[in-house]
């Protein structure tokens, strides 16, 4: 079974990935934070630095994209049928409905990621107005927050703002027909999940070890939704242990992945403010068969009670200006191709050395990719690429991957 994750260090064999494309250029100045952008992109710029990106994945793991496997399956009967009646309940338009029906499947793909404009009425025309029946998915690039590999199971996104809700019916038709995803099932289908308050982003969910889930409670993330997983996971999966950290309320920490991610067996990057001292976040643990929940110290004891010991590096390192700027630039995301072995920005300077001080190497793409430098097996190392672009987006690495097949680290 091509599916399964039981960590986010284990040596990566799969990942499914978005190059951005067209579907940014619906982010302009008046538009960007109806698609939840900071900033507009420079498209051709980010596809250069996701080519490049994709390439040093390439070296380590089979890559799949979401755009060709998509088209491979939208041939097929079953998965139009899916696409039309679950895109009825996002966008109820009949026009809509039949060119979804009527489009080759290469058409359909491209109308499903870029959007579809509206026919322009005359005052639209008078005004140089357009609009979409169909919004773009300027989001897409960033495939961790819409899906999430948990063991043999699947998760999909209930995605907290609708410009997003698109996305989580492409990936419930992805994992539900392409065989090369082939799945234990569904566990969590966020796709038709429109109660108020149930939302659940991919960027929150953390597969530490086979027994061992941590999960943001973020803006993105509800309390019902986090209950909901915890459940199934108890019922179906060989999850004993979910620590939850219960985030702030601010557009800098989205999701967990922007403030904490692992990157070997005994070592995380933390945006220190809020895992270390009096700013500290709350964490809590709830264990299968227990009732409520156990409120702890901080992250480290809620690992440690699980039997992780685990050292942090500082995203930034000691200076507060420093750890903020990083963290804005997704300094703590970083995506593992093996342990010790992972994935980052170029850009984030003081995080880069404080992982040189705790033994890691330091190894630009191009010189990855040219073989100039060679990373020994056992070796820790960071790959670092340039994101100019891709970062204005919001995510880093982490973001940017869904991991579908790792080794188990601990085995």
């Amino acid at each position: 079974m091509p599916v399964n994750v039981t960590s986010e260090i284990g040596r990566l064999r799969s990942v499914l990935v978005h190059t951005p494309g067209p579907e940014l250029l619906a982010v302009t100045p008046s538009t960007r934070e109806d698609y939840l952008y900071d900033d507009i992109i420079d498209v051709t710029i980010a596809q250069r630095e996701h080519r490049r990106f994709v390439a040093i994945l390439e070296r380590f793991a089979k890559v799949f994209y979401v755009r060709d496997l998509l088209t491979e399956v939208a041939a097929s009967e079953s998965v139009r049928d899916l696409l039309i009646r679950e895109t009825s309940d996002i966008v109820p338009s009949g026009p809509l409905l039949k060119e979804i029906a009527r489009r080759p499947a290469e058409e359909l793909v491209q109308m499903l990621v870029e959007g579809q404009e509206e026919e322009p009425g005359p005052l639209a025309r008078t005004l140089n107005e357009c609009s979409y029946m169909l919004p773009p998915l300027p989001n897409l690039f960033f495939t961790r927050d819409s899906a999430m590999i948990i063991g043999e199971h699947v998760m999909v996104g209930s995605m907290r703002y609708g410009i997003r809700w698109s996305e989580e019916l492409i990936m419930k038709a992805l994992f539900l027909h392409h065989p090369e995803l082939a799945n234990r099932g569904i566990l969590y289908d966020g796709a038709v999940e429109r109660r108020y308050n149930y939302t659940l982003e991919g960027g929150d969910v953390h597969p530490l070890r086979a027994d061992t889930l941590m999960i943001g409670f973020s803006e993105r993330s509800s309390p019902a939704a986090i209950d909901n997983l915890t459940d199934l996971l108890f019922e179906n999966t060989a999850i004993t242990d979910v620590i939850i950290v219960v985030m702030p309320k601010e557009n800098t920490a989205i999701h967990l992945d922007m403030i904490f991610t692992q990157i070997d067996r005994d070592l995380v990057v933390v945006f220190p403010p809020h895992f270390v001292g009096a700013e500290r976040l709350s964490i809590l643990h709830r264990r299968k068969g227990q009732q409520g929940m156990k409120e702890m110290p901080n992250v480290f004891a809620a690992l440690q009670a699980v039997g992780m010991t685990v050292e942090p590096i500082f995203c930034g390192g000691e200076r507060r200006i420093f750890q903020e700027r990083e963290q804005w630039s997704s300094g703590c995301n970083f995506v593992a191709v093996r342990p010790g072995l992972v994935l980052s920005y170029t850009r984030n300077e003081a995080t880069l050395r404080e992982m040189e001080g705790m033994g890691f190497a330091i190894v630009p793409a191009a010189s990855f990719l040219t073989e100039e430098t060679r990373i020994a097996e056992g070796d820790r190392a960071v790959i670092t690429f340039e994101g100019s672009e891709l970062v204005r987006g919001g995510g880093g690495a982490r973001c940017m991957t869904l991991p579908l097949s790792r080794d188990d680290p601990w085995s």
